[in-house]
């Protein structure tokens, strides 16, 4: 008997298990995958993620892997004044990493196994068992096709946006809106650029980052009514996408892709309720929205961290699950919500306000102001601590000065 199963073993189960090994509880890893195992979607953790990671002493493995942190950024935004700066860090944190999955999903699986986590590969959860309304465990089939049966208090599942445990729990969708865009994506080597560059143009927009094997990652985007556009010629939907900006396609044609070309277009945005009777959610099982400002990684993090403080809550019986778990929801949503909104704005490609685009004026001849900007922006400083009203107003009455 486990106090808790969790379906899935990347980024968010992996880190939920991580967290509730180390507070002493049985936990197993279930996962159709054997690792380490990529998987072609975005990778790039910012806002809060480097700081979560460095707190669960992983973000040091990270590093060791030969993904470089990255503290410049190049913001390029058709109808914005573009913005470039560098020494965007604190403490030793940039504002972000962007490892391959394959590397970043084994840091955390490896450190959740040395904490006293269970994992078990190539397993595919066939169904879960039910004790009236109360899921009490799964029924799965190992990798030599044996079936098995294991029992847990609760049961996780971190089984990404088509979780099969939110779909046998009918978890209810709420703030949904079908799919926005269609993204294709390449490794390069060959590029010599080291930080962040975002680049936006009408019904377009392009996301590069160096990430692992000295490789530099980049997405182009368009509205999902492109797809079928996109899909008939990859290639050459990635490639005009990137001669919108010709520096960086000058850059990306001198080197080499490594990879093939990725392509998704099925990225629907959405939260679920993320618990019931012996179940919980969490990850993009729980909360999916459009790749665009990248808050993925992020999101799993956090709500992974949310999800087994609740949890601990709940099996160590400091609190009813029924009151822990209504809680994790509301401090999920509480975190996530305006960020969901503002994602949702982005991905459909509407042009930036005008306070944005007047606030970039202002400090784009500073190079001090637009490095406090950056920092703000991407979590590296409490985004408040920038984008406060008198902040705002004495930047602005002295850009009009």
């Amino acid at each position: 008997m486990y106090d808790a199963i969790v379906i899935g073993a990347r980024c968010a189960g992996a880190s939920v298990a991580l967290l509730l090994a180390r507070k002493g509880y049985r936990v197993l890893m279930l996962d159709r995958a054997r690792f380490p195992s990529d998987i072609p979607q975005g990778h790039l953790i910012h806002q809060e993620g480097p700081s979560r990671l460095k707190r669960w002493g992983v973000l040091d493995r990270i590093e060791a892997s030969g993904c470089p942190r990255i503290d410049s950024v190049c913001s390029d935004v058709g109808g914005a004044p573009p913005l470039e700066s560098s020494g965007v860090a604190l403490d030793g944190l940039g504002l972000g990493y962007a490892p391959r999955r394959k590397v970043i999903d084994q840091i955390l699986i490896h450190a959740a196994v040395s904490a006293g986590a269970e994992l078990r590969e190539a397993c595919t959860v066939e169904n879960l068992l039910l004790d009236g309304d109360r899921i009490t465990g799964v029924r799965a089939r190992d990798a030599n096709g044996h079936m098995f049966i294991e029992r847990a208090t609760v049961t996780v599942g971190a089984d990404g946006r088509n979780s099969r445990l939110a779909r046998i729990v009918q978890a209810p969708k709420y703030e949904a809106l079908p799919t926005l865009t269609c993204y294709a994506f390449a490794y390069f080597s060959g590029v010599d650029y080291k930080g962040l560059r975002i680049y936006a143009r009408p019904n377009r927009a392009i996301f590069s980052f160096p990430t692992n094997d000295g490789l530099f990652a980049v997405f182009t985007t368009a509205p999902i009514a492109e797809a079928p556009l996109m899909s008939a010629n990859l290639e050459a939907h990635f490639m005009a996408t990137v001669d919108l900006v010709p520096s960086l396609s000058e850059r990306l044609r001198a080197g080499r892709r490594e990879e093939r070309l990725y392509g998704a277009a099925d990225l629907p945005n959405f939260f679920r309720k993320p618990y019931g009777p012996g179940w919980a959610l969490v990850g993009d099982a729980g909360c999916h929205k459009d790749p665009y400002q990248a808050l993925g990684m992020h999101d799993a993090l956090r709500d992974a961290d949310y999800l087994a403080d609740a949890l601990d809550s709940a099996l160590s019986g400091r609190e009813p699950f029924e009151v822990a778990m209504p809680l994790y929801e509301q401090r999920r949503n509480e975190s996530s919500m305006r960020s969901y909104q503002d994602n949702l704005r982005a991905a459909q490609f509407m042009p930036p306000p005008p306070e944005l685009v007047a606030l970039r004026a202002a400090v784009r001849d500073d190079p001090e102001l637009t490095r406090r900007f950056f920092m703000a922006y991407f979590g590296v400083v409490p985004r408040n601590s920038f984008f406060n009203p008198d902040n705002l107003q004495r930047i602005m009455r002295t850009a009009d000065d």
